[in-house]
């Protein structure tokens, strides 16, 4: 079994974004421990990000210092996965020697969450959530924070990142709590996430036939 991320240098980035919505700083160190220090100003998302590097040993630090919130979340839940996209993408740089795909699975109670990653240089995402009855997703939220946030998140991350992603969601009730389903989402992601970035020792060059990922 190949070491988790056994590559000798550790992957690092510093990340700010302004706009006339946000200001967010971000750090990360890919090949971390799992430690987070979050503020995005959105209570379930900072939990949700907490469960992502946790899971993902990611360490992370993000703050939004400005946001216009008092307003709506929507801009700073989208910008706050833009940054984080964007981050992970300086990171890892040309991608060279990663594995590049992951696959993971996350339960909880009766949700099961599925995510797969496939760091290809081109943004994609598709959310499936089988079994939830369509009423139940529009009338669930938490605190505000609903499915279309959820959706909007997720996007905003895999296009900046450059990943395709498919997350699938399984419940044997088709009124899922909003709170479960996004635990099984974010920890099944975070480890999706760790598999793709980690080095594989038998890959010397970019993982690619054509020997780049833009």
């Amino acid at each position: 079994m190949t070491p988790r991320k056994s590559q000798p240098v550790c992957r690092q980035a510093r990340w700010e974004r302004k706009s006339k919505e946000t200001q967010i700083k971000a750090e990360l160190t890919i090949d971390g421990q799992g430690k987070t220090k979050i503020k995005t100003n959105i209570g379930l998302l900072d939990h949700m990000l907490e469960l992502f590097a946790f899971h993902g040993f990611f360490d992370l630090t993000l703050e939004v210092k400005k946001a216009d919130i008092n307003m709506d979340i929507h801009h700073t839940n989208e910008d706050v996965g833009i940054v984080l996209g964007q981050i992970f993408k300086k990171a890892l740089a040309d991608k060279k020697g990663i594995k590049r795909f992951g696959s993971a699975f996350a339960p909880m109670e009766s949700t099961l969450g599925h995510s797969v990653v496939d760091l290809s240089g081109r943004g994609y995402f598709h959310l499936n959530p089988e079994g939830i009855h369509p009423e139940s997703l529009d009338k669930n939220s938490v605190d505000g924070y609903n499915f279309k946030h959820l959706e909007h998140f997720l996007e905003s991350l895999a296009h900046q990142l450059g990943a395709s992603i498919i997350v699938t969601i399984n419940t044997a009730k088709s009124s899922a709590d909003l709170h479960t389903i996004m635990e099984t989402v974010f920890k099944s992601l975070g480890m999706a996430l760790d598999q793709a970035t980690q080095i594989d020792p038998r890959r010397k060059g970019i993982p690619s036939t054509k020997g780049i990922i833009d």
